[in-house]
C-alpha cells in the first residue's frame, strides 16, 4: 500500500521533519497487517514546492492517503488538491486554522495549538504562579496563529504579558531582544518556536534572566534540540508536547523508543511517535477493510479516520468533527542534570 510521506526536511524545520521522515521508517519495518510503501519527499519550506511535491507524489491510482508537511501554510496550500481528489491528508501540522478550513479529508495527528497552548498558558499562571509572562514566537504563519492562541489563554487567565516578541526563523542573534526583555522583568518566559530558534531563545535567555523560568513549545521537548544545550541551561526550562518517548521507563511507549533508537541511533520524541501512530491507524483502517472483502480507497479510509477510535502510543484517536484526533497536552521539564524530560503536568482534553 503506497503512503507517501510530505515532510520540509531542509530548512528552519528540517530537525522535527526529521523525526517525521523516522516515525514513518519505523511504522514500514514494523507494520505487518498491511504491505506498506512509504515514500519521504522534501516540500522544502515554501508553498510553491508543496504543491510541486504533491503533484509528483499524488497521481492516478490514488493512495488510500498521504501524509502532509508539519508547516501550516503548505498545508493550507495542499489541503485543497487532496479535498479536489478525494484523498485524506494526515498531519503533524498544530496551526490551529487548519481545522476551521471545514475540509472533510484533513486530520491532525498531534494536538492543535487550541488545545496546547491553552494547556501551556494554564501551566505558567496555575503551576509557576506567573503574573507578568513574556512571550515570543515565530515570525512566521504558524508562529502568529500560535501567538493569538496564547493571547486568548491569557485573556481567560486574566493574565497579561509584558512582552509579546516575534522572532524571524533564520535569526543568529537575539541580543537586542533580550534587552528588552530584561527592561519588562518577567516572571515567566513563554516560548513557541521551531527548535533551532528554541535553542538559541532558551541560551540567550539564561544568560540574560538567568532564574526565569522558561515554558517553550512542543520542539523543545525533542531531545535533539535538548542535545545542543548543555544540562544547566535546561535547568527551569519546560515545554508542551504530546508525549515524551525518551522519557519512558516502561510499556510500549519504552518498547517503541529502543526499537527507535536501535534503529536511528538517536532518541525519539512526540513528532515521530505521532507519526507512527498515524500510519499504523491508517493501516489498521485499511487491513480491516480487506478482512471484511470490501476495497480500500481514499473514500472507505476517510470513513474510517472519521468515524473510528484507535488507540495509539501517544494517545487515543478520535476525530472530533474536524480532524482534530489528538486532544490530550503534556508540561515535561528539566531538572538541570540530564537532557531527557519529566513529566510535570498532564492535560486531558475531550473532544473539540
Amino acid at each position: 500500500m503506497p503512503l507517501p510521506v510530505l515532510a520540509p526536511l531542509s530548512g528552519f524545520v528540517s530537525i522535527e521533519a526529521a523525526s517525521q521522515k523516522n516515525g514513518a521508517g519505523l511504522a514500514e519495518r514494523q507494520i505487518r497487517e498491511v504491505r506498506l510503501e512509504s515514500r519521504v519527499l522534501d516540500t522544502l519550506t515554501s508553498n510553491e514546492d508543496a504543491v510541486a511535491v504533491w503533484e509528483r507524489a499524488v497521481r492516478r491510482p490514488l493512495p488510500p492517503a498521504v501524509m502532509g508537511p508539519l508547516l501550516g501554510p503548505q498545508m493550507l496550500a495542499v489541503m485543497p488538491l487532496a479535498q479536489s481528489l478525494g484523498v485524506p491528508i494526515l498531519t503533524l501540522s498544530t496551526n490551529p486554522r487548519l481545522s476551521e478550513a471545514g475540509n472533510p479529508y484533513f486530520f491532525r495527528f498531534l494536538p492543535s495549538d487550541a488545545v496546547a497552548k491553552a494547556a501551556q498558558a494554564r501551566y505558567v499562571v496555575d503551576k509557576l504562579g506567573a503574573r507578568r509572562p513574556a512571550v515570543i514566537h515565530q515570525g512566521m504563519a504558524d508562529g502568529q496563529a500560535a501567538r493569538d492562541e496564547l493571547a486568548k489563554a491569557f485573556t481567560a487567565l486574566k493574565t497579561k504579558p509584558v512582552l509579546e516578541e516575534a522572532i524571524a526563523s533564520d535569526a543568529t542573534d537575539l541580543a537586542a531582544l533580550m534587552v528588552r526583555l530584561k527592561a519588562a522583568n518577567p516572571d515567566a518566559i513563554v516560548l513557541h518556536l521551531a527548535a533551532a530558534s528554541s535553542v538559541l531563545a532558551v541560551r540567550q535567555a539564561r544568560q540574560a534572566l538567568p532564574g526565569v523560568p522558561i515554558v517553550a513549545s512542543i520542539a523543545m521537548h525533542q531531545p535533539s534540540t535538548a542535545a545542543l544545550l548543555e544540562p544547566a541551561e535546561l535547568k527551569g526550562v519546560c515545554a508542551e508536547t504530546a508525549a515524551s518517548p525518551a522519557s519512558a521507563t516502561e510499556g510500549p511507549m519504552k518498547e517503541f523508543a529502543e526499537a527507535y533508537r536501535k534503529a536511528f541511533k538517536a532518541e525519539p520524541d512526540a513528532f515521530a511517535m505521532a507519526h507512527f501512530d498515524a500510519m499504523q491507524m491508517v493501516t489498521r483502517i485499511a487491513a480491516d477493510l480487506a478482512k471484511a472483502g470490501q476495497a480500500v480507497t481514499p473514500i472507505s479510509v476517510r470513513t474510517g479516520l472519521s468515524r473510528d477510535s484507535y488507540k495509539g502510543l501517544v494517545t487515543t484517536y478520535k476525530s472530533d468533527g474536524k480532524g482534530n484526533m489528538a486532544h490530550d497536552v503534556q508540561i515535561v521539564c528539566y531538572d538541570g542534570t540530564t537532557r531527557i524530560p519529566q513529566l510535570a503536568e498532564r492535560y486531558d482534553a475531550p473532544p473539540r
